[in-house]
């Protein structure tokens, strides 16, 4: 399963998730719904934009579970 690392990156950063929302131009359940798992695709601009306003790197954003 893909985890994305937003919340933790977001406190790290001292930001919001509005604050993230109004960057990148995306609706704040349109990023809930990937914070918590619940979207079957991203697409690469928003991974792209992600980690340029979370100032990170791809695999500082995205974890990967192994199914049990």
């Amino acid at each position: 399963m893909v985890h994305f690392n937003i919340e933790k990156l977001l406190k790290q950063k001292n930001k919001s998730k509005y604050w993230l929302c109004q960057n990148m131009n995306i609706t704040s359940r349109n990023l809930n719904r990937v914070i918590k798992g619940e979207t079957s695709s991203i697409s690469f601009k928003y991974i792209e934009d992600l980690c340029k306003y979370l100032d990170c790197s791809i695999d500082e954003l995205i974890d990967i579970e192994k199914d049990a």
